[in-house]
């Protein structure tokens, strides 16, 4: 979508405004993606602040990252994206001789990080809910593709080339990561037939706060623990729900890393070391009610949220979901036509 690119320069644009000063680190992450207390005492601790740049869709984070001149120090991406500027140089690479607490991560967790990442938080992607006019709880991500008539213009999307297609390819039975133009076909035909229903292809956490369209948002594609986010901006406890469908969903991890060319590297390690503990992991995922991929803050979680299966999947749920894989350059190139193209069909 335009406004994306908008959102892309924008973004850009105040990073570039505000080098990072000696004692400043800029955090390149998700809104209300990190604990405020955590960020404070770290602040405390070491007299470093944390300037929060956020964006709202993988797109474009990957756009501000790429800018050498950006001037970012640490940056939240996905598993693919740990991997992919790991290769290209732009992530430092992390040990636990630079970032102590990556002891705490088993090996399955920090290989997922491509050796560039510390395992921040994970969880699936599937559809939130406004309970109070959607009161019958989404099972398939039919009900999402296929809304009933009442959601039209009431659903929000995504425009993220990888995340924009997890629905319509799980609804066919396909991977996630296809790569190959008849099942991406068959994924743009049902984002086609969806698009009249569709409100807004901007990530519902940002679109939900927008008074124009925000109150007319009752279903979307999100995020487990988005549902909390969007209660908050609310102001009303248990309004939104969270639904993973059951044929099955992306298994997500994001990645904490410091970017190679930091002008405070040390600090930005620090910092990831400070995030990773125990205290700090537990802290967090207590907060944002999302899953920790830190054995030993595992330990420090209250029990009732160590078993609630809307924090911590079930393994039948697990079991049907899938992880992100690079995409051919041809597949993001389609991948991105496509969506460049729904606007049209709204």
């Amino acid at each position: 979508m335009r406004g994306r690119a908008v959102i892309s320069v924008f973004l850009a644009t105040l990073v570039h405004a505000s080098a990072a000063r000696a004692e400043t680190l800029n955090l390149l992450i998700w809104e209300s993606y990190i604990d405020q207390e955590i960020i404070d005492r770290w602040t405390e601790k070491t007299g470093v602040t944390i300037r929060q740049v956020n964006y709202d869709s993988g797109d474009a984070r990957d756009e501000i990252l790429a800018d050498p001149g950006s001037n970012i120090d640490v940056v939240v991406v996905g598993e693919n994206g740990a991997a992919l500027f790991g290769r290209k140089g732009v992530l430092e690479p992390l040990t636990e001789a630079n970032v102590p607490s990556l002891k705490d991560y088993a090996p399955e967790w920090r290989k997922r990080c491509a050796g560039h990442g510390l395992p921040y938080l994970w969880g699936t992607m599937g559809i939130l809910y406004r309970s109070d006019i959607v009161t019958e709880r989404p099972t398939s991500w039919q009900d999402l593709m296929r809304p009933a008539p009442a959601l039209k213009k009431h659903v929000a999307m995504f425009d993220d080339h990888n995340e924009a297609f997890v629905a319509p390819l799980m609804l066919l039975g396909a991977s996630i990561n296809a790569n190959d133009n008849e099942t991406l076909k068959a994924a743009f035909d049902l984002m086609k037939e969806q698009a009249p229903s569709v409100l807004t292809y901007d990530y519902v956490i940002t679109s939900i706060q927008n008074p124009a369209i925000g109150e007319n948002i009752h279903m979307a594609l999100g995020y487990s623990g988005d549902q909390h986010v969007l209660n908050d901006k609310a102001g009303v406890p248990g309004l939104w729900h969270y639904s993973v469908p059951e044929e099955g969903t992306l298994s997500w991890l994001d990645c904490m890393a410091a970017t190679s060319g930091s002008p405070n590297k040390r600090r930005a390690l620090e910092f990831l070391d400070f995030i990773g503990s125990a205290e700090s992991a537990a802290a967090n995922a207590m907060t944002l009610a999302m899953p920790t991929a830190s054995s030993a803050a595992l330990k420090l979680l209250p029990e009732a949220m160590r078993s609630d299966p809307a924090v911590y999947p079930p393994p039948e749920i697990l079991a049907k979901s899938q992880y992100q894989r690079e995409l051919s350059i041809q597949s993001v190139q389609a991948r991105r036509r496509i969506i460049s193209t729904l606007a049209n069909f709204q």
